[in-house]
């Protein structure tokens, strides 16, 4: 049996994550070998993970990251099952860092079979499973591309949303993660009027008709009346169109183009947790 000191199994804690007794027993099984010890290691994340797949990850960080020329962003939430894993900070330097990886990959599968200090992603996520005790996965994958990216991470990272501008201008980043900090806030369901799906409207027609049938309005001024409150709910529920919450007197629309007279907002994404 190799003999194994406490500069070994201090290395292997610094390199996995894992608890001092943890790498000892490692260690041991791999009678010294450092490698087949992180092996061992990652094979006990796989049991763990096995035993809690059916468990509910619904906790977890969400981090947003734009690359360097601000064309590109991407939000990863990585989800485990206790906020008291989430609010750690070596769990979300490591969602950071998975973040960072993912600003060069185009899919969730691609950023699971991506490097991560010479293991993939998804290897890491077993290993950190194992020591963690938690069912560790990639929940939310999105990326975006744009003249111009900006994002904003809400405290506790709950909440993370990326927004894309038409052009960088001067005032650009501040207004893009002003126009995020509407999203994360706000919560609308789509750009624009034209990014509604129909059924999404038709549900809301249809809501605002029994309104006004329980109101006693008659039955031939319903679509008339339903037709304006649909104009409302647009102007509620749509980015663009939304009072602006630092100044309600301007919409989002109106507030870009303070900016820049041609600046527009041409797309954006939000991930939350919950």
């Amino acid at each position: 049996m190799a003999n194994i000191t406490a500069a070994e199994v201090n290395k292997l804690r610094k390199s996995t994550g894992a608890g001092m007794m943890d790498c000892k027993k490692a260690l041991v099984e791999a009678d010294g070998d450092f490698e087949l010890a992180i092996e061992v290691l990652r094979k006990q994340g796989q049991k763990v993970a096995a035993k809690r797949a059916d468990r509910d990850s619904s906790e977890g960080a969400v981090i947003a990251k734009v690359n360097d020329d601000a064309t590109k962003g991407v939000i990863v939430s990585l989800n485990c099952e206790t906020d008291f894993v989430a609010k750690n900070d070596t769990y979300v330097a490591m969602a950071t860092q998975i973040a960072e990886i993912a600003l060069s990959t185009s899919s969730k599968e691609e950023l699971l079979a991506a490097d991560f200090n010479g293991i993939s992603v998804q290897d890491k996520l077993t290993e950190q499973t194992g020591v963690i005790g938690e069912k560790i996965e990639i929940g939310d994958y999105r990326t975006m591309e744009a003249p111009f990216v900006g994002s904003y991470i809400h405290a506790g990272n709950k909440i993370a949303v990326l927004t894309g501008l038409s052009k960088n201008v001067d005032g650009a980043e501040e207004a893009a993660k002003n126009v995020s900090m509407q999203a994360a806030a706000m919560n609308p369901v789509a750009l624009n009027e034209e990014g509604v799906d129909q059924t999404t409207i038709d549900k809301e027609i249809e809501i605002a008709k029994d309104q006004l049938r329980q109101e006693g309005k008659p039955e031939e001024m319903l679509d008339n009346i339903a037709k304006g409150k649909i104009k409302r709910f647009f102007k509620d529920n749509t980015l663009v169109n939304q009072d602006y919450i630092k100044d309600n007197k301007m919409s989002i629309s109106a507030y870009v183009k303070s900016v820049d007279s041609d600046l527009k907002v041409v797309s954006f994404e939000r991930v939350a947790l919950g």
